[in-house]
């Protein structure tokens, strides 16, 4: 068990994972949220022994009560840093063992609350454990590339009553962008084409598919072209060859969009929340 900090604290959940020995040695190395120690918490009144554990750390109540997360989530600093740690937990465990993700910020009053929640989710968190064992999240996102800009050359149509600077410059400034919409149109087509082939063909490698919003904003800004699909498969760690192979072979031949298979990662959109009992204390 990890020393507590100074004064009241809080137990801050990452992951619930079937208890194991090999964990007795990747604890010690990991480092959690607020630079915080990370065991496990587990029951010990089970029948047949604990079926799930969680991963957690005690910290400061002052820093993680509900009053403090409500400033806290404003802080970007704070939030990336918070989030890498959760995540580096999380991929620490996953390294060597089976983990169902909690989200970021799942806290419990004190380790009494953490158990009873263990107890009350516990056939849940067996089931969902069982579920993801030996198997791996993938990211698929398709991107449909900008179409060529109208030539740079051509000049717009002259406004009204003005002069064309030379013979045929409108014309020709209208093909070009007939052009480019030509091009804009057969991308989404390739697009809608690529997405029915990952469809098809990563099926029969995976256990299971979500779907998530297409993202947009500044994340998607940087000249890669409009995200249309961003989806996460569970996918057999046996399979994940396959799988791969399938992915990539679902775009080729179509020069208009672009392809992002990111993994493996830890089954992060697979996973079922907890939290009752008694979540993070006012």
């Amino acid at each position: 068990m990890s020393t507590p900090p100074a004064g009241p604290s809080l137990v801050y959940a990452y992951a619930a994972t079937p208890p194991a020995p090999a964990l007795d040695h990747v604890l010690p190395a990991l480092t959690g949220v607020a630079g915080r120690p990370v065991d496990l918490l587990a029951l010990t009144d089970a029948g047949h022994g604990p079926a799930a554990a969680f991963a957690v750390s005690d910290v400061p109540r002052s820093e993680w009560d509900e009053e403090a997360l409500k400033v806290r989530f404003e802080d970007l600093d704070w939030l990336e840093e918070t989030a890498r740690a959760h995540h580096r937990v999380i991929e620490g465990l996953a390294a060597h063992t089976t983990v169902l993700p909690l989200r970021l910020a799942t806290l419990y009053a004190d380790r009494a609350s953490a158990l009873a929640a263990l107890r009350h989710h516990g056939q849940a968190l067996a089931t969902g454990l069982a579920r993801l064992s030996a198997h791996t999240e993938y990211g698929v996102k398709l991107y449909v590339r900008p179409a060529a800009a109208a030539d740079p050359g051509a000049t717009p149509p002259p406004a009204a009553g003005a002069a064309a600077s030379k013979p045929g410059a409108g014309r020709a400034y209208l093909e070009a962008r007939r052009a480019q919409q030509h091009a804009r149109d057969d991308h989404y087509a390739q697009a809608r084409t690529a997405a029915e082939r990952i469809a098809a063909l990563a099926a029969p490698h995976t256990a299971d598919h979500v779907r998530h919003p297409a993202q947009s904003g500044p994340l998607t800004a940087s000249g890669a072209g409009e995200n249309v699909l961003n989806d996460a498969y569970l996918v057999p760690d046996a399979a994940a060859e396959a799988f791969r192979e399938a992915v990539h072979s679902a775009v080729r031949g179509l020069s208009g969009v672009r392809l992002e298979l990111t993994g493996p990662w830890a089954p992060y959109s697979f996973a079922a929340p907890p939290p009752p009992p008694t979540a993070a204390a006012p």
